[in-house]
């Protein structure tokens, strides 16, 4: 089962080596990984994206929360949250493909951030599904570059992630 672990975390050197170090000692993959300093410059915010058993996770998480930088872990996909990744795509773009890849990111509601004579670089935000169904829905051979963030996840309502 795909989880989605948000953890708080200190902003300091190796912070962010322990825990992925911590995952591949116990041969656990990571999907997605994002970090990133919080509101507080002193904490980061990391949010991955991983599969496995309930049993599983609830041993990553108590792994986790032995680390010394580690606040707090929360495994999102045990209530409601949302979730975004921002994928930016070079696509070609020349003579009948320009209109088309227009209208596959209006579509998708991506914006064109960059245009030239042979390509267009698209924004696209979402969740996975629709990043990867906008990837898909087009043509392989025009896909010219792809990079995409990763998933970054908070709680719904009064669910937080705080001191």
């Amino acid at each position: 089962m795909r989880h989605v672990i948000s953890v708080l975390m200190e902003n300091a050197p190796g912070a962010l080596s322990r825990v992925v170090g911590l995952f591949s000692a116990r041969g656990y993959n990571i999907e997605t990984l994002t970090v990133a300093p919080t509101e507080d410059n002193t904490l980061s915010r990391l949010t991955m994206v991983t599969l496995g058993s309930d049993e599983v996770i609830e041993q990553i998480t108590k792994h986790l929360n032995r680390l010394v930088d580690v606040i707090k872990v929360v495994d999102l996909t045990e209530g409601p949250h949302l979730e975004r990744e921002l994928m930016l795509i070079k696509v070609r773009a020349v003579g009948k493909e320009r209109e088309e890849m227009k209208r596959m990111a209006d579509i998708f509601r991506g914006r064109i951030i960059d245009v030239t004579d042979k390509a267009y670089t698209i924004e696209l935000t979402g969740d996975q599904r629709k990043v990867q169904a906008f990837i898909d829905a087009l043509d392989h051979s025009a896909i010219l570059e792809t990079v995409r963030t990763g998933v970054s996840g908070i709680g719904r309502g009064e669910r937080i992630l705080k001191l």
